[in-house]
């Protein structure tokens, strides 16, 4: 199937928009699956793709993913729930977060997932008691290092500085006699991200080549296997206009180089790259109708039924950017040049900006708007109840059917989990 500039797989922006309404994400599963098997033919065959649900943690997306191989990165309850739902075996979910509680630990070792990857040495011994409690030893789990060294590129950073995540190098190496005290779980491995929007290739090959080099040191010096290694990944996706993708065969030659070698010293290590957006991002496109066209000091305002409620990365969250995301017109109206329009969102805040200044054939109110690129960190990083307008409806496109995998939001929806309290007063 094709997908034109306003369609996807034969389906019209617009048919899409008036059967499930507005706002609206629309996920193309040819390009998710293109996105993937891509990635899979140029990486060496030792490294395996786990895809991290927090980009877009949809049960079919990831179920769709996991059918074309990816593992699962997970780091909520939710998360893990999801994951094995969409039919994830457990032997390829790990589970990381610098703040996990007993429910969450308790529920990866009833599943039975490939590992837990602990951030600090506290909760190393908090679920090494729990292991205890339940009767349980030799639970796997990978050791979270934050690295010596830092890393460029990056549009937010991740490891190689202070950070809440994992355990800094320089404590893990003098850990021995508190991981030697460990009696029910066994480290199997290294886990290291070092950072996430990367677009230069050389960056990810340069951070690969030292995490492999730290989990060898670490290994040795405190005496556990390499069975597995989770190198990160943290691939970027260009959204602006002065940035370009990532050269992907670039990448492919270059992790073979560094990661061969290291599979030959080590066979067997199981080899873990984790993604999110970039497995995402490209397939998903936001689309808002427009309310009302109006003018404001000399500047052209598009007030559109949806904004950063539903999509907050697109103001640049998460990052040290603040630029638009690829948006286009899905009117045919002919003639006229664009004009600079800033597309607004109905939230009462000054923030609530898409799009700043975007030049756009003329708008007009009820016309459709396309913020593309927009597959990850959509509602997922956005405040979705912020003025109770709650989640919008989620629509997946495969082999030219529409699915509708997340139902929108409604004021029931939003009201059911409320108590009204009594506020009568009995008392005199």
């Amino acid at each position: 199937m094709t997908t034109s500039k306003n369609s996807v797989q034969g389906h019209s922006m617009a048919d899409l928009a008036e059967e499930y309404g507005t706002p609206l994400f629309v996920y193309d599963a040819d390009v998710l699956a293109d996105t993937y098997r891509t990635l899979r033919g140029l990486l060496p065959g030792a490294a395996d793709i786990f895809y991290s649900l927090k980009a877009n943690p949809n049960v079919s997306v990831c179920a769709l993913l996991n059918s074309f191989g990816a593992g699962a990165e997970v780091s909520s309850h939710a998360e893990l729930a999801t994951a094995l739902r969409a039919g994830v075996d457990p032997g390829d979910i790990i589970f990381l977060g610098p703040g996990k509680d007993e429910r969450e630990l308790t529920a990866c070792v009833e599943a039975g997932i490939h590992a837990i990857v602990c951030e600090s040495l506290d909760e190393l011994e908090l679920l090494d008691s729990l292991l205890a409690a339940a009767g349980r030893d030799g639970f796997p789990v990978l050791l979270r290092v934050n690295p010596a060294f830092g890393s460029k590129g990056s549009g937010l950073a991740m490891g190689g500085k202070p950070r809440q995540f994992g355990i800094d190098e320089a404590e893990l190496r003098g850990s021995g006699h508190r991981l030697a005290a460990l009696r029910n779980i066994r480290v199997k491995g290294v886990h290291a991200y070092m950072g996430t929007r990367f677009l230069d290739h050389e960056d990810v090959v340069e951070n690969t080549r030292r995490i492999l080099a730290t989990a060898e040191d670490l290994s040795e010096e405190l005496g556990f296997p390499l069975e597995t290694v989770d190198f990160g990944g943290g691939l970027g996706v260009a959204y602006f206009d002065n940035e370009k993708d990532l050269d992907l065969d670039a990448l492919g030659a270059g992790l073979t180089e560094v990661i061969t070698p290291f599979s030959a010293r080590h066979p067997g290590c199981r080899m873990i790259m984790e993604l999110g957006r970039f497995l995402t991002a490209t397939a998903g496109t936001y689309v808002v109708r427009a309310r009302y066209v109006k003018e404001s000091m000399g500047e052209s305002f598009v007030v559109a039924d949806g904004g950063t409620n539903h999509h907050m990365a697109a103001v640049g969250v998460g990052s040290f950017v603040k630029r638009n995301f690829p948006v286009r017109h899905l009117e045919d109206r002919a003639g006229g040049a664009p004009r600079p329009y800033s597309v607004t969102g109905p939230l009462c805040t000054p923030n609530d900006v898409v799009a700043k200044k975007v030049p756009l054939p003329e708008v007009r109110p009820g016309d459709l708007l396309a913020v593309e690129r927009s597959g990850a960190y959509g509602p997922t990083a956005s405040p979705g109840l912020f003025l109770s307008h709650g989640f919008p409806a989620e629509v997946l496109v495969r082999d030219g059917r529409a699915h509708l995998i997340r139902e929108r939001d409604t004021t029931e929806d939003l009201l059911a989990k409320q108590h009204l309290v009594d506020l009568r007063s009995t008392s005199a």
